[in-house]
């Protein structure tokens, strides 16, 4: 009998401790833990055969704490070998292997490539045992599961010196991200030389002033900004240094739209005559690239160029939010219309993105453009970047063209990621850690043929409201880390909790690197959910909820205050601030969420047409939960519809006395959102039978700012529908005029 409960001890220990995951991110594909462990020595021997510019990488990582030394193959501590060409079709160029005993580190793999991101590997296991020296004995076998795996930067916004991008790149190689997007032309800057177009960057790299603050504010600093590019020799060397760590670097020249850098120093290049100027706000401006001949050879040119600079397979052509207000003025782009047969400006937009994509072609090289560029027919060879959402990348995997899969609802990162009351001013929108790491980029409407078309998966930072690199860390820390086990194809939504354990591991060599990054997961996060009698607000944290603490009157808490149990019922108007404390200090920041509550607040409610997937967050119930949004921040209390009107039914549940109807829209025309042109109330008690109570136009929601409140007389009734009707199609003189307009809305009351 003890021998057996002996034999079942040791089998029970060996499988739990086979189980342990390894802190690692991303998790390998395939893990085996070993008894024994490796002993890190104070010098590691080094086999001489193994590729040199890796190792040296490996070695400068190390270099800090640890000494190397050459040797023969025995007594090395690391050693390589090369695999022979695969012929495993289930194994890729960036396959390997690492297998460590107590006397040695096996590497193998088929390419440099795969070497390296064994190396990437191998420097987290040294991290995580600095103190302890015990690497466990294991192999490991892995490689990605999508061939792209990137991040974007925009230099345009605000610009970010050579050792700043860098640094960036730094950051995808230690987590095996292998793409760098490098957005390099925009409305607010041109930001690379082009020798033979030198107004570029004497004209097209300042502008007189930036936007500051929060967009609906319209307020500037006063401040030349620029003139900030790089040089062809800087390119080069970024370039180069990326190389060196198996990341590929991608150019963005954006055309037709977001010009207007370029068209400041070569106004001949645009449907009027201007003068033009760097943009100094952010936005969509109706001044692109009109589709004549100098403008072609123009861009020709431009293109020589970067594609001297950069060896990538794909040159990103922008082709999003191109508006075609002087397109349609324009007499020469009209005549270009009828004589190619084409059907309207979103047809010259595909004639443009075209021609521009046999330029490219004939020089060896591909194209890949925003999902804008399916407007009008997709270029033959073009690969595109889906970022309005999932439909363009299904689109473009289903008429068998390569795609990206770059999502704003999931792969924004100028969005929050914390509550936006204590978060820093951002673009608008909310991605936490959670949701980046829940993106599967396979969309289910796609068939394994139809599946083998995605590219992959590309997060991307857009520097409207990020000032400085320390912000530009912030942005993405630790988001890349979700990201790059998404891209890698071990993420499990399901185990959220457990990758958040080893984010917040990884933390301590963010530390070590003097990274400014988000601790937005220790902050105390709130979800109203709804009851019986309303609605409660569920508190959570990274760390022990029992650290919780709270206050229902609006004082900040401290370590005396009421501590988190359940959910908090909310019966009234209200202010709950929350903080986690731990051995009565604080070590969070103040979460602080007011109410205001109606007969509408947790009732049921349904919407005749969802919110754009990029805000969505909480779906129609973000309507009727108690929350107003707001005005200065398009963060996840708000609901947005593009070209949609919102139609909003609410079941009081019983009758219902109220007088008053109440709900909040907004405008902020540069991004493209503006007023509500209409509003209607109605009223039933069977949910079939509507009789309409109130209506207002357009004049009285703009006369009131987008605050709402409608006196409805004396009503008793069972079901509210308001119908918010979308202002249409932009008009003319306006951002993005001829695209749909945004129409957002929060909290729908009744009282």
């Amino acid at each position: 009998m003890i021998r057996a409960f002996l034999v079942f001890f040791i089998l029970v220990s060996t499988t739990i401790f086979s189980q342990k995951k390894l802190n690692l991110i991303p998790y390998p594909q395939k893990v085996q833990i070993n008894e024994g462990n490796f002993t890190i020595p104070d010098i590691i021997m080094l086999n001489s055969d193994l590729p040199k510019e890796e190792t040296e990488y490996f070695k400068k990582k190390e270099g800090s704490t640890q000494k190397f030394q050459n040797s023969g193959k025995s007594e090395a501590h690391l050693v390589y070998s090369q695999l022979p060409k695969s012929t495993n079709s289930q194994q890729n160029d960036e396959f390997y292997s690492l297998e460590i005993n107590s006397k040695q580190i096996l590497i193998k793999s088929y390419t440099k490539q795969g070497y390296f991101l064994a190396l990437q590997t191998l420097i987290q296991l040294f991290e995580d045992h600095k103190t302890d020296k015990q690497i466990p004995a294991l192999k490991i076998e892995d490689q990605p599961k999508f061939a792209w795996r990137g991040m974007h930067l925009d230099v345009c916004r605000h610009f970010f010196t050579v050792e700043e991008v860098k640094q960036y790149i730094d950051y995808l190689a230690m987590y095996k991200l292998n793409t760098f997007h490098w957005h390099l032309t925009d409305d607010q800057g041109w930001r690379i030389e082009i020798k033979k177009y030198p107004k570029l960057t004497q004209i097209g790299s300042k502008r007189k002033e930036s936007m500051i603050g929060a967009y609906v504010d319209n307020t500037f600093d006063g401040k030349l900004y620029g003139p900030y590019f790089y040089t062809q020799d800087q390119i080069k060397d970024v370039v180069k240094y990326a190389t060196d760590r198996h990341i590929t670097v991608v150019p963005e020249i954006e055309m037709p739209g977001h010009a207007l850098a370029a068209l400041a120093a070569y106004p001949e290049l645009a449907c009027t005559k201007g003068p033009f100027e760097a943009a100094t706000k952010w936005g969509v401006f109706d001044d692109v690239f009109c589709p004549k001949d100098e403008t072609f050879k123009f861009l020709e040119n431009v293109l020589d160029e970067v594609i001297a600079l950069f060896p990538s397979q794909y040159i990103h052509i922008g082709g999003d939010e191109c508006p075609k207000t002087r397109w349609k003025e324009c007499a020469h782009c009209q005549e270009l219309i009828k004589k190619n047969n084409l059907k309207d400006e979103h047809g010259l937009q595909s004639y443009f993105i075209h021609r521009i994509e046999k330029y490219v072609n004939k020089k060896g090289r591909k194209i890949i453009g925003w999902d804008e560029i399916l407007e009008g027919g997709l270029a033959p060879n073009a690969a595109v970047m889906s970022w309005t959402g999932v439909n363009g990348g299904i689109e473009a995997a289903k008429s068998k063209h390569f795609a990206v899969m770059t999502p704003g609802s999931f792969c924004y990162f100028d969005h929050y990621q914390g509550d936006p009351q204590s978060e820093p001013n951002a673009f608008g929108g909310f991605t936490p850690l959670d949701k980046v790491y829940s993106y599967n980029p396979i969309p289910t409407e796609l068939n394994a043929e139809q599946a083998k078309y995605i590219l992959g998966v590309q997060a991307n930072l857009w520097t409207e409201y990020i000032e400085d690199f320390k912000q530009v860390q912030y942005m993405i820390f630790p988001r890349l880390m979700a990201l790059s086990e998404v891209g890698w194809g071990t993420s499990d939504p399901k185990n959220y909790k457990e990758f958040e354990g080893r984010v917040i591991k990884q933390f301590k060599v963010l530390d070590k690197m003097n990274v400014n990054y988000a601790k937005s997961i220790y902050n105390v996060s709130g979800k109203v959910v709804p009851n019986n009698n309303g609605v409660s607000y569920e508190l959570s944290t990274s760390q022990n909820p029992s650290g919780i603490g709270y206050t229902l009157d609006g004082t900040d808490p401290t370590a005396n205050s009421q501590t988190y149990q359940n959910p908090i019922p909310v019966s009234k108007s209200m202010t709950i601030k929350s903080a986690y404390f731990e051995n009565g200090q604080l070590k969070s920041a103040i979460s602080s969420q007011q109410f205001t509550t109606s007969k509408t607040t947790g009732k049921n409610i349904t919407l005749e047409q969802q919110p754009s997937e990029n805000y969505s967050f909480g779906g129609a119930f973000t309507l009727i939960d108690g929350i107003i949004g707001n005005q200065r921040q398009l963060g996840k209390t708000w609901l947005g519809f593009q070209g949609k009107d919102v139609v909003a039914t609410i079941d009081l549940g019983n009758k219902t006395q109220f007088s008053e109807v109440y709900f909040n829209t907004l405008e902020n025309k540069g991004s493209w959102i503006h007023m509500a042109k209409s509003a209607q109330i109605f009223v039933s008690d069977d949910n079939k039978n509507f009789k309409m109570i109130k209506e207002i136009g357009k004049d009285e929601i703009q006369n009131a700012k987008g605050k709402i409140k409608l006196n409805v007389g004396n009503q008793n009734s069972k079901y509210i529908k308001i119908k918010i009707e979308n202002a249409g199609i932009i008009p003319a003189g306006n951002p993005g005029a001829d695209s749909k307009a945004w129409l957002f809305v929060d909290e729908i009351g009744a009282n």
